[in-house]
């Protein structure tokens, strides 16, 4: 059956690409429609993804956090040691993913360094290779001694790992200087230093930060912390990072969304230039096309014949408009050093190019269906009487 199938449309092919070439112009004019319109969908799509993929890598992981503080409309003023108990007991279920719980004694002094000193938050830490990393030296299990300084205080004060620092007049040698942190929660570690907990003599913890594996189980952890801690009044606000993504994403969605709408109505306006063209061919071929009826050919072979040129224009417009669009991205990688090449050649991309392919050739067949439906079905007596 499908051998018998595929016959029926190769003459029909075959007579399509004959009759597209007896007017080359108006079939030229066609194809540059639809290539049109398949460049701007498939490009607008791909610049949209871009942006989406680019800021989410500009993000990185910082949707895995989340800053449980004491809730001062509540009249907490600081976090006790049976809060933070109770915040690990609400994150340690399986189902939250145990994320690491890590409570922060937070202070403000003036940091002096072998140049020049800075105004820093100090914070107290138990263990911050849990929520931290470093650039240089090496973050302690337990911190017990020395400082661990922010990117941008050792970068303004000029220290590294080794030199002495001076906090509120003593003297403490750092140990690690941290990597540069790309997160803007209010647990800023860049413009901090950090000590040892044993160095505050506060009463409760100022915040405790809550690292998780993924955007998820932070999700989870905070619902958690708020069904658990808050049960009974809202003694911790929750500041989640993964729902500044959320919305972040969702902006870039509604973009993407955009672009292509916009590149789409290249597209209809494609499909109304090849309906045009096939209507007007159906008319210019009146005749033709009644003599073909009246000697025995039927209207499924006219129908085929018809679609045949439709999705013949429409798919030459498709390939041209998706080979034009890799040559615009391309030189776009080539002209824009700012463009990450791993970017573009995510698999995601490759969507848009399948999307503006399919979508082509569709509109060329749906704009032949009409016309070719109209010629299939036209008496051959008043095709010839024309």
């Amino acid at each position: 059956m499908s051998g018998g199938w595929l016959r029926g449309w190769r003459p029909a092919v075959s007579m399509a690409a004959r009759n597209l070439r007896r007017n080359r112009v108006r079939t030229v004019l066609a194809v540059l429609g639809v290539t049109i319109g398949v460049l701007a969908v498939a490009a607008l799509g791909i610049f949209g993804n871009l942006l989406a993929l680019g800021a989410a890598d500009a993000i990185g992981d910082i949707g895995t956090q989340v800053v449980v503080s004491p809730n001062a409309d509540a009249g907490v003023e600081s976090l006790s040691t049976a809060d933070v108990n109770a915040i690990r007991r609400a994150v340690s279920d399986p189902a939250v993913g145990d994320p690491a719980v890590v409570p922060l004694y937070s202070d403000n002094a003036v940091v002096a360094g072998t140049s020049s000193q800075t105004f820093a938050t100090v914070y107290g830490v138990e263990q911050p290779g849990l929520a931290f990393e470093a650039a240089e030296g090496s973050l302690p299990d337990r911190h017990r001694r020395g400082v661990i300084v922010g990117a941008d205080v050792a970068a303004d004060i000029g220290v590294e790992t080794g030199d002495a620092v001076e906090i509120a007049g003593r003297q403490v040698r750092v140990v690690a200087v941290l990597a540069e942190s790309e997160s803007f929660s209010p647990v800023a570690p860049d413009n901090a230093v950090f000590l040892p907990e044993s160095a505050f003599a506060a009463d409760g913890y100022a915040q405790v930060l809550v690292v998780a594996d993924s955007g998820e189980t932070a999700r989870a952890a905070a619902s958690a912390i708020r069904e658990s801690v808050n049960a009974r009044e809202e003694r911790v606000s929750l500041f989640e990072l993964a729902a500044i993504v959320d919305e972040i994403n969702g902006f870039f969605d509604l973009l993407s969304t955009f672009l292509l709408g916009l590149g789409a109505i290249s597209l209809v306006v494609a499909g109304v230039s090849i309906l045009n063209v096939m209507l007007m061919s159906t008319v210019e071929r009146r005749q033709e096309i009644g003599v073909m009826r009246a000697v025995g050919v039927t209207r499924r072979d006219v129908l085929r014949v018809l679609l045949a040129e439709a999705g013949l224009i429409g798919a030459a417009g498709a390939v041209a408009g998706t080979a034009l669009t890799v040559l615009l991205v391309a030189g776009l990688v080539i002209s824009t050093p700012a463009v990450d090449a791993a970017l573009v050649l995510d698999p995601t991309n490759g969507y848009y190019l399948l999307l503006a392919l399919v979508f082509g050739v569709g509109v060329g067949i749906v704009s032949g269906a009409y016309p070719a439906w109209q010629a299939a079905n036209e008496r051959p007596v008043d095709a010839l009487r024309s």
